[in-house]
């Protein structure tokens, strides 16, 4: 008798057991990281599995998807296909001015070398100010966007002046190879392996932007999910310290998925700085600039003010 007392108890315990396994898996959050190639922290994560080791204990599988550039990085945020990205500052600003409901997580350390006005080799082109009247390659709302915007207001030329060329990266590249544009503004890798092909340097970001990234996320997702934001960027500064010390050894980690030579990638390295921050008012001071002026070149449809898409942890 106690022998089928115990197999009558066993056998009502396993689908109680498997009832609640399934609960729990149910129950299980899902990070849903947008990066670019820009994005070096976030390969190197994903290439080392830290952010599975971290957020897997914390009850959250881990996807990863590759985006060309902010502006559709952040379309796929605002669709919900990921939850947590990483942008230049004015996708940012695009996405807020559309009514996207994103926030700001936290910000990088400013790179103003890392992005900048390309011309060809060869080209007679001597300054900013020689573009007027030409075509210039730019990838439309990015960081590339508004160095061009800067850089001509700061040089006297009328915005309009200029005819944009709106293409991502890898078209841009072609386009200034095969001379179907003038000039190309761009950010880092894809500046530094221009750069190793011959390409030549009109200007940088020096004086004319921070040049910032930042981790954002949706306010929903934030609100239900701080756990998650805030191991993710724990994460995040975990790596920057490894790959700050490990430049080279970074460079060879991630040159497969960039498509690029290890001392291009290096090029790169040295012109971005490190650190990974909360928001701070000067931050959002930088971004309203942005975002001012490109609501005066009718960029955006309405003044916004960038603090109100700030995350308070």
């Amino acid at each position: 008798m106690r022998k089928r007392s115990l197999l009558v108890t066993a056998s009502l315990a396993a689908p109680m057991l498997m009832t609640r396994r399934y609960a729990a898996a149910a129950q299980r959050g899902v990070l849903r990281i947008g990066y670019q190639k820009a994005s070096v922290t976030l390969v190197l994560a994903r290439n080392k599995g830290v952010f599975e080791q971290k957020l897997n204990r914390l009850g959250y599988d881990v996807d990863w998807a590759e985006f060309t550039s902010g502006p559709p990085l952040l379309e796929a945020l605002n669709a919900g296909a990921v939850n947590f990205g990483f942008t230049g500052e004015p996708p940012m600003i695009f996405a807020q001015a559309a009514g996207a409901p994103i926030v700001y997580v936290a910000a990088t350390n400013p790179s103003p070398r890392a992005v900048a006005i390309l011309k060809p080799a060869g080209s007679q082109l001597r300054s900013v100010h020689d573009l007027a009247g030409k075509k210039v390659a730019v990838a439309k709302g990015s960081s590339a966007h508004y160095l061009l915007a800067a850089a001509l207001a700061t040089a006297g030329v009328p915005y309009q002046q200029v005819t944009k060329i709106f293409l991502q990266p890898p078209n841009a590249r072609a386009a200034l190879s095969s001379g179907d544009v003038d000039a190309w503004s761009i950010w880092d890798p894809y500046y530094a392996g221009a750069q190793a092909a011959g390409a030549q340097v009109l200007t940088d970001g020096t004086g004319l932007m921070p040049n910032r990234a930042f981790y954002s996320s949706t306010r929903d997702f934030a609100t239900r999910h701080p756990d998650a934001l805030k191991a993710a960027i724990d994460v995040i500064n975990q790596v920057e310290a490894w790959e700050a010390q490990h430049i080279a050894e970074s460079a060879a980690d991630i040159a497969p998925q960039i498509g690029l030579p290890a001392p291009v990638l290096k090029t790169w390295f040295d012109r971005q700085k490190y650190g990974v921050y909360g928001l701070t008012p000067e931050i959002f001071v930088g971004q309203q600039k942005i975002a001012d002026a490109f609501f005066k070149l009718g960029l955006i449809p309405n003044r916004i003010d960038v603090s109100n898409a700030a995350w308070n942890a």
